[in-house]
């Protein structure tokens, strides 16, 4: 890539400083300081100078994320409650929006194409190529590295042959294929966003919005060769954007949770949403996924011992015994582990009340419920938790330009071509859109 951009590197700094100037500009309601979108912004910019503060001081930095993410969990629960939702214009138009989304993410190519790849990303791809010759995973493995899960390896089966047959002598297939997973992650949650807006809010120009600030905001840029990082919140889009089908919406839940283990939690809270219409379709076809990810895993195992070290073996139990302490980077390394316990039987109770209450949700309760129990995730995980934001960045986007979602109670008697979404009347008013559970 030299040869194209000569020398380029844009530091992290400075990637702040651009980011925040370009988000103000395009985001800020200037016309209407004291709005809940402005707060939002704030709130996302707010956080990222932890990240800039990890490197020089640890402790500052881990600290400044910690109390972030506590806020972004406390915004996500309260959503519900504001019910007034006015519809804030962008200060770019919709095709301005996009061209700086195109621009964006063509330098995040070249910046996954000049830079290392994820060392979990490499490992990934090579477990793929083990899941294509069917080989044992688990000779020479590498404990320290923290493993995806199977969805993973699935979804670089398709690149490891494609990179193969296109990569030169000098470029290892393996670090290609790494560098495509992850370019083809970020693409994954840039349309799923715009088609989000577009689909259920009723705007296109919301969804891209949505795609443009995610890629704007510096979290995505520091980590943007990290795919298996970038691929539950992938799948978790899309699990949003098919939400009316039960049975797409599982497969892409289960996906979600055979990727990452912090989608399992979103599990009791996405079947009160299909509680009594469309349940069985969604667990039917999660479980369907589910035993396709451990067949999956059965191809790559030569005994029984082999297949227990890839489902059992691999997870880090540390962390659920609350054992580690300063051998853990991240917030709980300066303090003893017994200290998370408090705040794990919280984020419990917080998965507990956000699934009960209330009892009939809506589009608009599901997504800040699914983005405050994620966030709610990374304050009581040990290893660098705050620093996932990519975990949950997605979902709060969404809550952040949706508008007003109705919810409409809906018989299993209606027919499902019976079925209306009422689309906003002028792009000046208030956007409605009445969403409907599938019969």
């Amino acid at each position: 890539m030299n040869h194209i951009l000569p020398d380029y590197y844009v530091s992290e700094a400075t990637w702040f400083y651009l980011s925040l100037l370009l988000t103000l500009a395009v985001f800020f309601r200037f016309d209407r300081i004291a709005s809940l979108r402005n707060l939002d912004l704030l709130l996302l910019l707010s956080i990222s100078p932890g990240l800039l503060f990890l490197s020089d001081n640890p402790v500052l930095g881990n600290i400044w994320l910690f109390a972030g993410t506590g806020l972004f969990v406390i915004r996500m629960s309260v959503d519900c409650f504001f019910q007034r939702r006015p519809r804030g214009e962008q200060n770019l138009n919709s095709f301005g929006m996009a061209f700086l989304c195109i621009s964006i993410f063509a330098f995040f190519m070249v910046r996954v194409f000049t830079e290392k790849p994820a060392a979990e990303t490499i490992q990934t791809v090579k477990q793929a190529d083990s899941l294509l010759s069917m080989e044992d995973v688990t000779v020479d493995q590498k404990q320290e590295i923290q493993e995806a899960g199977p969805t993973a390896r699935l979804f670089a089966a398709p690149v490891v042959p494609l990179s193969s047959a296109v990569a030169q002598s000098s470029l290892d297939p393996a670090t290609l294929a790494a560098r495509i997973m992850a370019i083809l992650a970020h693409a994954f949650v840039v349309v799923g966003l715009i088609i989000m807006g577009r689909v259920h809010f009723a705007d296109t120009q919301l969804g891209l919005a949505m795609a443009l600030l995610y890629l704007l905001l510096p979290c995505t840029a520091y980590d943007v060769s990290k795919a298996n990082h970038v691929l539950p919140a992938a799948l978790l889009v899309w699990a949003f954007v098919a939400y009316r089908q039960p049975i797409l919406s599982g497969i892409f839940m289960g996906l979600a949770c055979g990727a990452m283990f912090f989608p399992v939690f979103l599990l009791p809270l996405w079947a009160s949403f299909y509680w009594k219409n469309g349940l069985k379709r969604f667990v039917l076809s999660g479980s369907v996924v589910a035993i396709v990810l451990l067949g999956s895993l059965v191809l790559t195992s030569v005994d029984r011992f082999s297949f227990t070290q890839q489902t059992i073996g691999s997870i880090d139990w540390s962390v659920l015994k609350f054992e580690g302490g300063q051998q853990m980077p991240g917030f709980w390394s300066a303090y003893d582990s017994a200290y998370r316990i408090p705040v794990f039987v919280g984020f419990v109770l917080l998965i507990a009340c956000l699934t009960i209450w209330p009892r009939k949700k809506n589009l608009g309760h599901l997504m800040s419920h699914t983005a405050a129990i994620i966030i709610a995730t990374l304050l009581w995980y040990p290893q660098q938790g705050s620093v996932y934001l990519l975990w949950y960045l997605p979902m709060l986007l969404m809550v952040v330009f949706r508008p007003r979602l109705l919810h409409t109670i809906q018989s299993k008697d209606v027919d499902r071509n019976q079925e209306s979404v009422e689309k906003p009347v002028s792009r000046h008013q208030d956007s409605v859109n009445i969403v409907r559970h599938t019969s």
